[in-house]
């Protein structure tokens, strides 16, 4: 394994990944150069991935946004950024056509068009195919500078190159989750990989296939499977008595508004726990009004028919997957009547959610150096940026995994815009601080006469 050393020019910033969330955080930086360009803020972003993709494996046919066009990487900002869902339609000639679509809602399969053609235009800002391995602060002399951050970088190849930086933004998404004691394989997926895995199955060989979950991706791999095998039974395993809806109603929506951050990180413990209390049913577990009606109206249409496919296992939970040559077989516990079942399958998918990012994992040791709450969760300023128990100068950001700081948009795209800004923000405005400190006359103290 090959390894590099340190590149010579300090960025003031490395982002770590490259999806929405640090894609737009490069579109903040390059507005904030373009109002300073003398001083413009210098960074890097490096993706894992070999091109950029979001969700790829989930851009089903029709599947829509579940967020305004409006809440793009920009707009709540610089609602004058040429970084705009409505930007990207002029430029691919669709304006006039959207608009008369009278939706605020576009495909999901339109949204990642529009995201590929931002990063398109930022292509010299990220190195795909990379991975960030491990965070360190700069070592000078045996001991630790509090000012710069060593980033290693693993390429494709094996190689291994460390570039500084004044400040890192950790943003490599979430993980997916799956149920204790199940693995993948060629049968067993997370929803995370599920167009991948079955198109790399012959459709004919599914008959029988399971989605696991009630939420809105268990919904709509469910009302794929539905779609695409019309020779199969489908069953949607439902640890609920039925789906939930989604509440998207207007004063229940004002939970992701940029203001709410404030309301939830200056808030009580008794404030923070009313927003999850009252309002996690606008994101988590729930479904989309037209997904759950399309879905009964099917199972409604079979009954009447007599011919019955489409299968709703409510209140069962999978106690145990066994993983054969032969297939995959699933044991189905019941709640309603504590009785177990094994169905033989040839897909189960787990629609199970996923598990936030732990920056611990890049910053091994040098994660003492930050404070956690009781709950072991690391604390973080109101712009993101880890609380350190020593006096250290360089910046540690979160994109994502602050949910229990900053609330339930934490995670999502509904204020990606301004949480970009304000990290860069954050960093222009510590970094010209420093410039302030540097630049002020040392005063001598007088010499013993």
């Amino acid at each position: 394994m090959g390894r590099t050393g340190s590149s010579e020019e300090i960025y003031d910033l490395v982002g770590i990944g490259f999806g929405p969330s640090n894609l737009s955080l490069a579109i903040a930086l390059e507005e904030h150069g373009a109002s300073t360009p003398q001083t413009p803020v210098t960074s890097h972003f490096f993706e894992r991935q070999p091109t950029f993709g979001w969700h790829r494996n989930m851009l089903l046919p029709s599947t829509t946004m579940q967020i305004s066009f409006l809440k793009d990487l920009a707009t709540y900002r610089d609602p004058m950024s040429r970084y705009s869902f409505i930007s990207y339609l002029h430029a691919s000639n669709r304006l006039v056509q959207f608009v008369n679509n009278q939706d605020f809602f576009p495909t999901r399969q339109e949204f990642h068009q529009y995201l590929e053609w931002a990063a398109a235009a930022l292509s010299d800002r990220v190195t795909y195919g990379t991975e960030v391995t491990s965070i360190r602060p700069v070592a000078e002399a045996g001991a630790a500078t509090a000012d710069l951050l060593e980033v290693e970088v693993r390429a494709g190849d094996g190689t291994i190159r460390v570039v500084t930086a004044r400040n890192v933004v950790i943003s490599t998404g979430l993980v997916p989750r799956l149920p204790e004691g199940v693995t993948s394989d060629e049968r067993v997926w997370h929803s995370s990989e599920f167009l991948s895995r079955f198109h790399a199955r012959d459709p004919q060989s599914l008959r029988n296939v399971a989605v696991v979950g009630a939420g809105q991706s268990a919904a709509e791999i469910t009302r794929f499977f539905h779609d695409s095998l019309p020779h199969a039974q489908v069953s949607a395993v439902l640890p609920s008595y039925g789906y939930s809806v989604a509440d998207d109603t207007p004063f229940a929506n004002q939970i992701f508004d940029p203001a709410a951050v404030d309301d939830y990180y200056y808030g009580t413990q008794p404030a923070r726990d009313a927003f999850w209390r009252y309002h996690r049913n606008t994101n988590y577990g729930v479904v989309d009004a037209d997904v759950i009606r399309d879905l009964h109206r099917r199972s409604y249409d079979e009954q009447v028919r007599g011919s019955r496919r489409l299968h709703f296992r409510n209140l069962t939970r999978v106690a145990e997957v066994h993983s054969a040559d032969s297939g995959t077989t699933a044991v189905l516990h019941s709640l309603k009547d504590d009785r177990t079942e094994e169905v033989a399958l040839d897909a189960l998918v787990f629609a199970t959610g996923y598990d936030a990012l732990d920056p611990a994992r890049l910053l091994g040791d040098f994660d003492r150096h930050f404070q956690r709450d009781a709950a072991g969760r690391h604390r973080t300023e109101r712009d993101y940026r880890l609380v350190s128990t020593s006096e250290l100068t360089c910046g540690v950001y979160l994109q994502g995994g602050t949910e229990h700081s900053h609330g339930l948009s934490s995670a999502l795209l509904s204020n990606i815009a301004v949480r970009s800004g304000e990290i860069a923000d954050s960093i222009a405005m510590r970094r010209a601080e420093r410039e302030l400190d540097r630049a002020r006359p040392t005063t001598k103290a007088p010499s013993a006469a």
